[in-house]
């Protein structure tokens, strides 16, 4: 094959090929390669052309893409220049070269894919590399990508806030969601209301008007920040996080039950409220088996105090049926005293959270948007961390977050 030709097929015309071998046991092919005499220098420190003080030349192996199954090494001869600017010797800037690492951009660009559809160490294994390169070269490109793509912050019209657990001990990071592209669009650890402020802080006064609604999980510290920046929004308590503390409030009645059952020695009632047989409690009515129904309506004739907590978590559930807000505002309303007088501790403190956030509550008629967005990204992010073994870099986990659920994810958004 003609000279000329390889480097067609490399697409590196800026460069001649000198020399060329195979071997074909190590599966290798070695290619030594020349800049053109009519390449200008391009400095790599200051940027700039430079036609005098040539100091000498360097060689560099970088690996390319294989090809036939064979690793491709590039022997790159690369000039050195002295820079007037800084008064510092510099080599020649090559563009399909990765700065600071011995690989081609187009090969970095491939093991970027590949980390964004499995692990660091399988992608590893593919490419012939080791867990640090893999690291050091992702980590570069997606702190490149996210310079490009993510500042400023992206803002949205219908935006979701919620947390996910980064790592033991209630560590957490702040993710808000653009519900209409259902992607994550900003990140950062912690959860009070400063974090989330910043995000607000970063779009500027003028995108934050313009925000429609946020759906949130309840948080006080989301809620105040997104009321003191979102001014025109919606702040909406989401449907499912309501609903999640509903099954809580029934789970602490059963738990106290299921102690005073165990002290009284009634072994018959301790069976039908174990551990085992709770997630019945927390089903909706259209979803429980005949038997699952069976067995509850058993344990409501035998417990009145599952029996009162039932009732009021069947009662709640009808909010979402209501034709508007003025109606799920009453409904709600004449919930909450039920909920006083039940004599049930749980729903008691619910009652009052649900006092507090009810025009939360009341904002779902008015703009139907829910956390579920986030919910389901957050599945996706616990997945990746524990595909990973967990992060101990948490501005590299939070680049992956955005890599595998953003907007620097190449599936969804190529280029």
């Amino acid at each position: 094959m003609p000279k000329y030709s390889i480097t067609k097929l490399l697409n590196i015309p800026t460069h001649k090929v000198i020399k060329l071998s195979v071997d074909d046991e190590k599966a290798e092919i070695h290619i030594w390669l020349e800049a053109r005499k009519n390449r200008a220098f391009v400095c790599s420190g200051c940027g700039q052309i430079h036609k005098t003080g040539h100091h000498g030349k360097s060689t560099l192996v970088a690996e390319d893409l294989p090809i036939s199954s064979h690793r491709v090494f590039l022997h790159v001869t690369r000039r050195r220049y002295f820079c007037p600017h800084d008064q510092k010797t510099h080599v020649e800037d090559i563009p399909w070269l990765l700065k600071w690492h011995r690989f081609t951009t187009r090969f970095s660009e491939q093991l970027y894919r590949l980390t964004s559809i499995t692990t660091n160490k399988e992608a590893g294994w593919y490419m012939g590399l080791d867990d640090e390169t893999v690291y050091r070269i992702d980590k570069e490109i997606l702190e490149r990508k996210y310079e490009q793509k993510l500042k400023p912050s992206p803002a949205a019209v219908n935006m979701s806030v919620d947390e996910v657990s980064y790592k033991k001990y209630h560590r957490y990071l702040t993710n808000v969601v653009d519900v209409d592209k259902k992607v994550v669009i900003w990140n950062a650890q912690g959860r009070k209301a400063e974090v989330l402020d910043q995000y607000y802080e970063g779009i500027g006064e003028e995108q934050c008007k313009r925000i429609e609604s946020v759906a949130l999980d309840g948080a006080r510290t989301y809620i105040a920040s997104s009321g003191r920046y979102a001014v025109n929004a919606l702040i909406v308590y989401d449907k499912f996080h309501v609903s999640s503390k509903m099954n809580r409030a029934v789970d602490s009645v059963r738990k106290m039950e299921l102690h005073k059952a165990r002290k009284d020695g009634d072994l018959d009632l301790v069976e039908m409220i174990n551990g085992r047989q709770r997630f019945i409690l927390f089903r909706n009515s259209q979803n429980r088996t005949s038997r699952q129904t069976e067995h509850l309506d058993h344990l409501c004739r035998k417990n009145e105090q599952i029996y009162k907590a039932m009732l009021l978590k069947e009662s709640f559930s009808g909010v979402y049926n209501c034709s508007g807000a003025q109606a799920a505002e009453e409904y709600l309303k004449d919930w909450v005293e039920q909920a006083k007088t039940s004599g049930l501790k749980a729903f008691e403190e619910l009652s009052q959270s649900i006092n507090d956030k009810l025009q939360l509550i009341v904002n779902w008629f008015k703009k139907k948007v829910s956390s579920a967005i986030s919910e389901g990204i957050n599945n996706k992010i616990k997945r990746l961390k524990r595909m990973a073994y967990g992060y101990k870099d948490i501005d590299y986990f939070r680049l992956k977050i955005h890599q595998h659920c953003g907007l620097l994810n190449p599936r969804r958004f190529p280029h």
